[in-house]
């Protein structure tokens, strides 16, 4: 027995098994005391006895997992922290030992020490070998906790021992034995494990769902298994990261019709309570189901009343288009789907509850009387516009206009009153509200607006005000109130700063809502217009294409003519989508052929040229704008657009005349939501005229332009080379919200698929060169982007960005190596491979131990580790 605590003592870690094997279990037993001892010592050993902690710790492992008789303490002694932390040899080496005292066990007792130590969650990723090889000893079954499946997953992905070389994904899944126990559980965890989300392109070899269905193709892996967990793991939600693994693999199965149908309650469930994206895609599966006629109207309405509950109005739109598909279809189905169609009545978009109402009404008979009364009964969650064209189509119902108050023109009162600006949807629908009740009852609606707005200084005193000195949502309340010169506000006129500025974008912007606003309050006061065209669809201004044929045709009905400013910003804000122009052209009118030629070749934004502007150095003794005028940096110009200075009213024609790309920069910053919707479906467009604001951002002392990038990677349009620049500036903003701003742009076009990595690296590259951007502030912006669980979108942008640096020579840039650490950890957490940025080679082969060559040499080791056959991740 001195001989095992002298090996001990020594360190002499491979004796131990020999010596302990001749030991009987009373004789084990009785070295625990003097190991325990011993392991106490150890821990409080100082730093002057490191080295030789190190061996002693290893032996102690060994010796007391030998020793141990207890399933329960041989596991708590294996598991502790202290003794795998302490020094304990890593690898092979480790288990070997460890095999070797605990081999000659009863097989449940090794299978009882493996689930205990699978049950740790602390330690069973480190100890996961040695579980794994007790199990195969034991022939038990896998553990199932979450911390045994996670690192099953990883040692699978990454390979570990005994294999003395990295497999493939695939070939390491087709031979573990135990793949077909595992696979199901990559289902039941409560997060999914790290590395299902870490593939790269479906045909690598190193793709989880690829190789997750070849196992169902050889017969490993049932299908069912995948399917219905994945469906399973849907239903139980989460971040939509985790669950991005689990809608790719569903997609690689390729569900059968079969397949799709059986799980349609699961999709009525998505629909109804899972993230937005999620739900969209349920959606269209439950679309193909009905138009297929596998989805019977019953289902169909279950899945309406969860869908028109929702708050996202792409899904409210897409489930009433889909409802008027069945209707169409089936016109005996009206009795069921009618009334969840009524559901969307208490949405708080008002466009959808017209859209639902429109739909009833075109799908009513005249016998359906039961039916007309039941959805009368609904017609009270409408809106009072819209409750009394209920009450036309449906009857009255369960609708009491006796005591009614007028709520939309209160809440009408309460956008005009408030002193934040008001959002597009609100600024939007408050000025539809006021057209549409001074068309109704100009009179009620004065009532309504006198006692909410007579502390404002043109509602005092007999005297008219001038237009142009009244601005916003006050100017149509005010011309309701007849407090404004009806010659001001007529047909045609311009506003007497109209062609100022002229080089400024934000007065051209701001010419076009002046106008937009003096024309909605010129009809106003006279009640000749219903509703107007330009309303927007979406809450960035966009307007769908069929919306606006739509509201043409009720145009034409009427017999009212489009007024021309908002017509020409319904062209503006309209998607162009060709598939509609012939719709447009049906409406037999001048304006529906201007919408149809919009949608097709009118409507193409405007071209764009990039250039490198070179300093003004005559101008370096000004004091005004003297850094900006001369600093190198990029600057985009836009052509001259000839159809909105030729059929736009006036006001447009500044929009379209060429930007010369002077790159002026503006003290205007206005935070008038208005301004920005103005053209929405052009994100190019307004991303070259903000590109100096962020470039201010970026390279001097300017701050808040970057907030607006995020909402103009919403937007609709082409994201091509002017929004990627954009956005590349943006990530190297001095100020940390700005970066944020940025970040949240890159994640949003991402998110939708126009993420053009290659691109932005380019973009990054370009402004480093300049010194538009430092390389510690994209550094920091990246780190954010990785941080978010994006590390092969941040290295496939960093890949394109590291060549400015690495080509500097010894004078790189600073912040340099901190961006190269930042790649580094992108390339080792994504798998990701290749031979790596130019220069990279040269700058890791220096010497010495710089914070560059250190992060060089860690990001050229981890590109090697991923072997040969790696692909860079774009995901």
């Amino acid at each position: 027995m001195n001989q095992i605590l002298d090996a001990v003592r020594a360190g002499r870690t491979s004796l131990l098994p020999l010596l302990i094997k001749r030991l009987t279990l009373p004789e084990r037993r009785a070295l625990l005391p003097e190991l325990t001892a011993l392991r106490k010592d150890v821990r409080e050993w100082d730093w002057a006895r490191r080295r030789e902690h190190g061996g002693v710790a290893s032996a102690l492992l060994v010796a007391g997992a030998g020793c141990h008789t207890g399933a329960a303490a041989a596991a708590a002694w294996i598991g502790s922290r202290d003794l795998a932390e302490g020094g304990a040899a890593r690898g092979s080496s480790r288990w070997a030992g460890l095999l070797a005292v605990l081999g000659d066990r009863e097989p449940a007792w090794l299978g009882d020490v493996a689930h205990r130590l699978a049950a740790r969650a602390v330690t069973v990723e480190d100890n996961y070998p040695l579980i794994r090889e007790l199990i195969g000893l034991a022939d038990c079954p896998v553990p199932t906790t979450d911390g045994f499946v996670h690192a099953w997953a990883e040692d699978m992905a990454f390979g570990g021992y005994p294999r003395s070389s990295r497999h493939l994904l695939s070939v390491a899944l087709r031979e573990d034995p135990r793949a077909a126990e595992m696979v199901p559980l990559l289902f039941q965890t409560a997060e999914p494990a790290a590395t299902l989300n870490w593939y790269v392109d479906p045909q690598a070899p190193d793709h989880w769902p690829s190789a997750l269905t070849a196992l169902v193709r050889e017969g490993i892996v049932e299908r069912r298994v995948l399917v219905d967990g994945c469906v399973a793991r849907l239903l139980r939600g989460g971040r939509p990261g985790g669950l991005k693994f689990y809608q790719v693999l569903l997609q690689r199965l390729d569900l059968t019709p079969a397949e799709l149908r059986e799980h349609t309650a699961d999709w009525i469930a998505m629909t109804a309570d899972a993230p937005s994206v999620l739900a969209g895609q349920a959606q269209q599966v439950l679309a193909g189901l009905s138009e297929a006629g596998e989805l019977p109207a019953e289902r169909l309405a279950e899945m309406s009343a969860g869908v028109l509950f929702r708050p996202e109005k792409k899904l409210v739109r897409a489930q009433l288009v889909l409802l008027g598909k069945a209707l169409r279809r089936d016109r005996e189905a009206r009795h069921v789907l009618l009334p969840a169609v009524a559901g969307a009545f208490g949405h708080e978009d008002t466009a959808l509850q017209e859209r639902a109402l429109g739909l009833i009404g075109k799908h009513l008979l005249p016998g359906d009387e039961e039916l007309r009364t039941e959805l009368g009964f609904q017609a009270e969650l409408l809106s009072p516009v819209h409750r009394r064209a209920a009450v036309e189509l449906l009857g009255a119902g369960g609708v009491d206009f006796a005591d009614e108050q007028p709520y939309e023109e209160i809440l009408l009162v309460a956008a005009l009153s408030r002193s934040a600006a008001p959002t597009v949807t609100e600024f939007e629908s408050a000025l539809d509200g006021l057209v549409r009740h001074a068309h109704h009852d100009r009179t009620a609606l004065a009532s309504a607006l006198r006692p909410a707005l007579a502390d404002r200084w043109w509602a005092t005193g007999d005297r008219q005000a001038e237009a142009g000195q009244i601005h916003g949502l006050e100017l149509v309340a005010a011309a309701v109130l007849g407090c404004v010169r009806a010659y001001d506000l007529r047909p045609g006129s311009v506003p007497h700063s109209a062609g100022y500025h002229q080089n400024c974008v934000h007065s051209m912007l701001g010419a076009v809502v002046a106008d937009r606003l003096r024309e909605a309050a010129h009809h106003a006061v006279s009640g000749t217009l219903p509703f107007l065209l330009a309303t927007p669809s979406w809450d960035t201004g966009s307007l769908e294409p069929r919306e606006l044929v739509e509201r043409l045709a009720a145009y034409g009905r009427l017999g009212v003519r489009p007024a021309p400013v908002d017509f020409a910003q319904a062209l503006l804000r309209v998607r162009r989508d060709p598939a509609v122009a012939e719709a447009a052209r049906a409406l037999g009118t001048r304006e529906g052929e201007r919408l149809a030629a919009w949608l097709t070749t009118a409507g193409e934004p405007p071209e764009l040229l990039r250039r490198v502007r070179e300093p003004d150095l005559s101008l370096r003794g000004h004091w005004w704008d003297r850094d900006w005028e001369t600093m190198r940096r990029i600057v985009i110009e836009t052509a001259e657009r000839p159809v909105l200075q030729s059929e736009f009213p006036q006001s447009f024609h500044g929009l379209g005349r060429p930007r010369t790309g002077n790159g002026h920069r503006c003290y205007w910053v206005p935070d008038d939501a208005a301004y920005g919707a103005v053209l929405p479906e052009d994100r190019e467009t307004q991303a070259a005229w903000l590109l100096p604001e962020v470039t201010v951002c970026a390279a001097l002392d300017g701050r808040g332009a970057g907030a607006r990038l995020s909402r103009l990677a919403e937007l609709g349009g082409p994201a091509g080379p002017a929004v990627h620049l954009a956005v590349a500036t943006g990530l190297g903003a001095r100020h940390p919200e700005d970066r944020l701003a940025a970040v949240d742009a890159l994640l949003v076009l991402a998110a939708r698929g126009e993420l053009d990595t290659a691109l932005l690296g380019q973009d990054a590259a370009e402004l480093l060169r300049l010194g538009t951007v430092k390389p510690n502030r994209l550094a920091d912006a990246a780190r954010t982007i990785a941080a978010t669980g994006a590390y092969a979108t941040t290295w496939a942008v960093l890949d394109g960005a590291l060549p400015a640096l690495l080509a500097g020579g010894d004078g790189a840039a600073r912040g340099a190596g901190e961006l190269l650490a930042v790649a580094a950890d992108c390339v080792k957490r994504s798998g990701a491979g290749g031979p790596g940025p130019e220069g990279l080679a040269a700058v890791a082969s220096r010497a010495g131990s710089s914070r560059l060559v250190t992060q060089a040499r860690r990001l050229r080791a981890a590109l090697a580790a991923a072997g040969p056959e790696a692909v860079a991740l774009v995901s």
